[in-house]
């Protein structure tokens, strides 16, 4: 049997990309998953790397990037040297390496294998709405992109979008690989009361740059039947209770306790329209195609939207919801109001249509393919 190492700066356990990744290709290789946190899943070898710093780069990293010596910031960083120590004695078929920060690594160790890149987002402006980013890691990220996506063997990413600007930076064409989620086997729960409550929800990372309070900011648009849930994980230290703060007065917004990955679809079925507003502050919120947006369809969920392209794009191809006109709380609190019980009924059942063709199913085919093609060279 094949090996397939599949290599991620990231906790396994909890990166839906990658834990989809690792299921995958376990039913027909050998796998061993290398990253920070195990994935919990049989069959599959785990191999721990030291967790990376989140903090600034010390004087001597700093200096390292401001003067260009990319090389000697990338291969000095703990993660990636603990990374070679554990990795360099494993033999593997294909390596799958996921973000930009993974790659150069994963083509060191390859020694006669197969590299596939799996670029979940566009690296060269993947923070660029943050000063310091742009001032440290820009030029960095982007030199990472030009000197080692051209060395692999295949390449996927999340998006049509960002799949055609690496091929106009590299020359190397992706597959598009979306970041659905996996098919659950269930039916839209009706919507509670005859619609005189309509339950909202928003899930994911608690991030700054999200601009989560945006929708805090939308409830006050809303009539007395709307109410907000929020599953939200702390991911910037104090964020979350800023949020908790700005809606202390409104009671028809809640927090609630995040549930685990595997169980969040079907936790979700019981809301009634997914809600995400995410202003498009850098390259990649603007072609943001994310989990949560394939969780509410599989949630069998309606799905309200700004105006992200790819997700409007696909809201408005399969019907499954409203697109706003703008990325304010207002429009997309004008959408809301326009439903009305039978139409959020409609939208849920068109989501239920298109689960199993917008689910994880469609996707393990493509990647099973391409590592078969890839194998196959």
């Amino acid at each position: 049997m094949k090996t397939v190492l599949i290599l991620s700066f990231s906790d396994l356990g909890r990166d839906p990309r990658v834990y989809r990744q690792i299921k995958a290709l376990s039913e027909h290789y050998q796998v061993i998953a290398a990253g920070y946190g195990d994935p919990g899943l049989d069959a599959i070898d785990f191999t721990p790397i030291t967790r990376m710093k989140k903090d600034l780069p010390s004087m001597v990293s700093a200096l390292r990037l401001l003067f260009h010596r990319y090389e000697a910031w990338y291969w000095s960083q703990r993660h990636v040297v603990d990374g070679l120590k554990k990795l360099s004695h494993m033999r593997a078929d294909v390596i799958l390496a996921n973000d930009i920060s993974a790659l150069p690594l994963a083509l060191k160790l390859a020694k006669g294998a197969k590299v596939i890149f799996d670029a979940h987002e566009y690296a060269p402006r993947q923070v660029e709405d943050v000063l310091l980013w742009r001032i440290f890691f820009q030029k960095y990220q982007s030199y990472l992109c030009e000197i080692y996506i051209p060395q692999v063997d295949g390449m996927t990413t999340v998006c049509q979008g960002i799949a055609d600007t690496y091929q106009e930076d590299t020359g190397i064409k992706p597959i598009v690989i979306t970041s659905a989620s996996d098919f659950e086997d269930i039916a839209p729960r009706p919507t509670q009361g005859n619609g005189e409550v309509i339950h909202l929800v928003h899930h994911g990372a608690a991030s700054p740059s999200r601009k989560i309070e945006n929708m805090i900011k939308m409830m006050d648009y809303l009539d007395e039947r709307f109410e907000l849930n929020f599953l939200l994980v702390e991911s910037s230290p104090g964020y979350l209770e800023h949020l908790k703060h700005l809606a202390r007065k409104k009671s028809n917004i809640h927090f609630l306790t995040p549930v685990r990955m595997p169980e969040l679809s079907r936790f979700l079925n019981q809301y009634d329209i997914g809600v995400y507003l995410l202003e498009p502050v850098n390259f990649n919120f603007l072609h943001s195609l994310p989990n949560k947006f394939f969780e509410f369809i599989q949630a069998r969920l309606a799905v309200a939207i700004g105006p992200s392209p790819e997700m409007a794009r696909l809201v408005r191809e399969y019907d499954l919801g409203v697109v706003a006109d703008d990325f304010s709380p207002q429009a997309l609190a004008q959408c809301l109001l326009g439903l009305d019980l039978k139409r959020i009924e409609y939208y849920k059942s068109q989501s239920h249509k298109v689960a199993h063709l917008l689910s994880a199913e469609q996707n393990k085919k493509i990647l099973l393919d391409l590592v078969e093609r890839v194998l196959a060279r």
